[in-house]
């Protein structure tokens, strides 16, 4: 019997309370411009294209990203609610103590960015990319997140809940310890040392087996 693994505990951002909102699209964003305490609210943001972009305790709610790329930012203390962040480019990101909630995430590039402390809670999208990248404590809990790419990624004390990840790709990520029971992961991509000593139910073993080369005749 497999035991109880920990709890991953993830630290909530700090933001206070009536934080003044801020009109992105007025402000302009340029390279190396520092976004701190305000609220981006109800809007439509486009088009910006800008390196190296810190954003500390920031609260996005009701925001559309279209056409952004945002590569090497920072994001530190930031909630992100109800946003729609398709196809956007983080690449090379900070992301530290950082909430998704009900957040669209069809496309969207997190490639080689650094996780810590971050909640992923009700997100959907279909291949999100996270090849690369760098996980640690952090969740994604009930999320719909078919095709997603985690290529050569690594994880620490990362955890999915009930959460789909069917087709998702997990080739040279180690899966040891990593718990999949609540999860959809039919279709899943990984080579055999990878996906050792991941935790699975005996009915997500039929979908696991083709992995380990091994065919089954009924």
């Amino acid at each position: 019997m497999v035991q109880n693994r920990n709890v991953t505990k993830v630290l909530k951002p700090k933001i206070q309370d009536n934080l003044p909102e801020f009109d992105l699209l007025q402000g302009g964003i340029s390279d190396y411009d520092s976004i701190s305490s305000v609220l981006v609210n109800e809007c439509l943001v486009e088009n910006f294209k800008a390196r190296r972009v810190c954003f500390n305790e920031v609260i996005f709610r009701n925001v559309k990203f279209i056409n952004i790329s945002f590569e090497q930012a920072e994001f530190l203390d930031v909630r992100f609610e109800n946003c729609d962040l398709s196809n956007v480019n983080l690449n090379e990101s900070s992301i530290h103590k950082v909430e998704f909630i009900n957040c669209k995430l069809t496309g969207s590039n997190f490639t080689e960015a650094v996780f810590r402390n971050v909640m992923f809670n009700q997100c959907s999208g279909q291949y999100t990319c996270f090849r690369f990248t760098d996980l640690k404590q952090t969740i994604f809990s009930n999320c719909q997140l078919p095709y997603v790419d985690f290529y050569e990624s690594k994880f620490s004390k990362l955890e999915l809940k009930d959460t789909d990840i069917t087709q998702g790709q997990f080739f040279n990520t180690k899966l040891k310890g990593m718990d999949f029971t609540s999860c959809r992961i039919d279709g899943i991509a990984a080579g055999v040392e990878d996906i050792r000593g991941a935790i699975i139910s005996y009915t997500q073993a039929v979908s696991i087996i083709s992995l380990l080369g091994v065919v089954l005749k009924e």
